[in-house]
Parts: structure tokens; sequence; C-alpha cells
């Protein structure tokens, strides 16, 4: 048990190293391309900090552990905003531009109901991932050719050379792919220990862990005061989730889902704490979320895991 522990957290930190260098490359070619700060917070950034979720979920779909790959992408998505938008906003006020309601929210919206139709039968398969993935193309096509005339504030030009660049992306797509293989294979291993659902490993102990590199970007973000790539990378981190992550995986091999739960329960969980964003948003005149709406998003995250665990 001890050595899987050590192989557990290994593997996380391979993962938090690895989307740490996934994402400083990212950046580097987006500021390259004359990307605005707001296209780059919900493509590039949110992309890298949810490549631990993409690895996970295909590694544990191709080993036959389908609970964990779609309760990764649920519960990450619950702990983005929970956890790491609670935590977020416990530091500073976040102002949510208009356009962030408007197209970006709308969209995760629209894409929570259309996962919800497609799990509706315990499965996602091959068409259905081709779809999601098709839809994040026409996400991004958007969001590179209108979006980005929205933001006109300079950014500062990446030193970084195009070798640097192609290097940082091999070494964090090696450093992920380990990661993610120890991370799945102790996380298996601890939910036949404890005699604990792939359901509830996935949502909490996978969820979290995934989650963190979302959480380590945002307050970074704030420290620097780059607070439209914070709040980018946090709702473009859950649509990455479905539609790249779900959608992928599903295509690299059907998803079968064991835990009726999942459906019953923890994806309206997560249309849930979608839908209390904009209420927050409307419920301030000056279109502002803030300290006790942290609290309130930290209070529901704690009452979810008690009631799973």
């Amino acid at each position: 048990m001890i050595t899987q522990l050590f192989l557990l957290i290994s593997g996380l930190l391979l993962l938090i190293v690895g989307s740490n260098y996934l994402l400083k490359s990212a950046v580097d070619l987006s500021i390259k391309l004359n990307l605005s700060k707001v296209v780059i917070g919900l493509t590039v950034v949110s992309f890298a900090t949810s490549a631990p979720e993409l690895l996970i979920s295909i590694s544990s779909a191709l080993k036959g552990s389908a609970d964990i790959a779609i309760s990764n992408v649920i519960g990450s998505n619950i702990a983005n905003l929970g956890l790491v938008l609670g935590t977020v906003l416990c530091f500073t006020n976040l102002k949510i531009p208009k356009s962030n309601i408007k197209f970006d929210w709308t969209f995760l919206m629209l894409i929570s109901l259309v996962f919800l139709c497609f799990i509706n039968d315990f499965s996602v398969n091959r068409t259905e991932g081709f779809l999601l993935f098709s839809a994040l193309i026409l996400f991004l096509i958007f969001l590179v050719k209108i979006r980005d005339d929205e933001d006109v504030e300079e950014i500062k030009m990446s030193t970084a050379s195009n070798s640097k660049i192609l290097i940082l992306i091999v070494i964090s797509s090696t450093l992920l792919y380990y990661g993610s293989e120890l991370f799945v294979n102790s996380s298996i291993y601890f939910a036949e220990y404890f005699g604990v659902s792939e359901r509830v490993i996935g949502l909490t102990l996978v969820a979290i862990g995934t989650s963190l590199p979302e959480l380590v970007t945002s307050l970074v973000a704030i420290y620097k005061s780059e607070l439209d790539i914070s709040i980018g990378n946090i709702i473009g981190s859950n649509i990455f989730n479905i539609l790249a992550v779900i959608g992928l995986t599903s295509i690299v091999t059907d998803l079968n889902i064991l835990s009726e739960r999942i459906l019953s329960f923890d994806i309206y969980v997560m249309i849930f704490f979608s839908l209390i964003l904009v209420f927050f948003y409307l419920s301030n005149k000056k279109r502002f979320l803030n300290f006790y709406h942290g609290i309130a998003y930290l209070l529901l995250f704690i009452s979810y895991y008690l009631h799973i665990l």
C-alpha cells in the first residue's frame, strides 16, 4: 500500500509539472501567434490545464474503467467551480466580462445538456464522441475568428525560441503520459483496496488531483493581475473537459457507464454548479463575484463531497 501511495503521489506530481510546462509553452506559442488574453485563457491555458483529465480519462477507459473517465470529467467540472473559483474569490473580487456569460457560459450550458442526453443510455459511443470533438473545433474557430478582436489590451511579447517551445511540449507530453499511467493504476488499486466504487474515486481523488493545475494557474493569474486568463481558464477548462476529454476518449473507445448515480445525481450537480455562476453574476449590479460568492461555492462543494463519501 505504501508503494502504491508513493506511485499515486509521484503520478500527481508528474501531472502537475507536465501541465505547467505545457502551459508555459502553450502561452508562449499563442503570444507568438498574437492571440488575445481572452482567447489565451479560453483555449491554450484551458487545454494545458485539462491535459491531465484527458490523459487519465483515455488511460482509464482503455483499462476498462469508464466510470473513472466519466466521473473524472464531471468531478473536475464541479471542482473547477466549487473549489477553484471558490478559492480564487476568497482572495479577490472577480469581474466577469459580459462576453464570458453571453457566449462562453451559454455554450458551456448547451454542451452540458448535450452531454446529459448522450450519457442517458449509460454510454458515449464513437459517433457521439466525434460530434463533441467537432463542436470543440467550431468553438475554437469562433474564438480565434471573432472573440480575438474583443481584447485590445497589449500583451507582452514572448522571448522563447521556437525550438525551446517545441522541447517544452515534448517534455510536458512525456511527463503527462507517465504521470497519468501511475495515477490511474494507483487510483484503481485504492478503489479495490478500500472497497469504494470507481465513481467515488473519479469524483474525489482523481477529480481534485486533475483540478490542481487549474487552481495553481488561476492563483498565479490573480497574482500577476491576469484576471481575464483566470475566469477564462475556469470556464474554458469545463468546456474542454466535455468536448475534448469525453469527445476524444469516446472516439478511442466506447464509454460504458456502470454507476447509475452518475446519471441520476452527479451530472445534475455539475449542471447546477454552472447555473449558480450566472445567478451570482446577475445578483450583483456591478457584475462581479466577491468573497461571499466564493464561500458559498466552497460550502456547496464541501456539502457535495460529504454526501458522496
